[in-house]
């Protein structure tokens, strides 16, 4: 990365000079955008992305797929945090229809789960849908809240899912940390059946 900034620098020095003393920043500039163009200079989204896969391998709060047996802890996990955090901006309704969705077989069945552990502890989940790429369910216990454990949940499960889009319906909870991940929203909040979510995609 230090290298190909380097040269972007070079070259934008030189096409300064070329243009000589009358107009040396539309030279610079020109520079630059010869240097983009090149692909000498990394988005934002790449070098998140480069920094994402070394602390998936220095992760203190190992992520990995769940078996079928542990659904069930990441299920009680999930209903735990949504009634600390979540609830409060819900109505009864809306509370009332979340749980109802983690008990229904049907909604649950074709979820790919990941888990975070300290140690043997399950601290944080994420659940999606395989065939529409769509998270349903991604909660970590208060206790790890701004440890990086929901970002690496959602790295490790991209990496089972290269080059898809993501969608999810965020909670008003989860909206700034869903747009920190390059989330964007694609309408404005909505109501159904009590439950508050605003639609958003991730374009990998």
């Amino acid at each position: 990365m230090r290298n190909k900034k380097m040269l972007a620098i070079a070259l934008a020095v030189v096409f300064g000079l070329a243009f000589g003393r009358k107009n040396p920043a539309l030279g610079i500039s020109l520079g630059l955008c010869m240097g983009a163009a090149f692909g000498l200079f990394s988005n934002e989204r790449e070098e998140a992305e480069a920094e994402a896969s070394t602390a998936d391998r220095d992760s203190a709060f190992p992520v990995r797929p769940l078996e079928k047996s542990e659904t069930g802890a990441a299920l009680q996990l999930a209903w735990k945090v949504f009634c600390e955090y979540e609830s409060p901006d819900y109505s009864p309704e809306g509370t009332e229809e979340f749980r109802k969705a983690l008990n229904d077989d049907e909604y649950l069945r074709g979820l790919v789960y990941y888990g975070a552990f300290d140690g043997d502890r399950l601290i944080g989940m994420l659940a999606i849908r395989k065939e529409k790429a769509h998270i349903c369910l991604c909660f970590v216990d208060g206790a790890y809240h701004r440890q990086g454990v929901g970002t690496a949940l959602f790295r490790r499960m991209r990496k089972d899912f290269p080059g898809r889009t993501i969608t999810v319906n965020s909670s008003p909870f989860g909206v700034p940390f869903y747009r920190a991940l390059g989330f964007t929203q694609t309408d404005s909040e909505q109501t159904i059946n009590g439950i508050r979510f605003t639609p958003m995609v991730y374009k990998a």
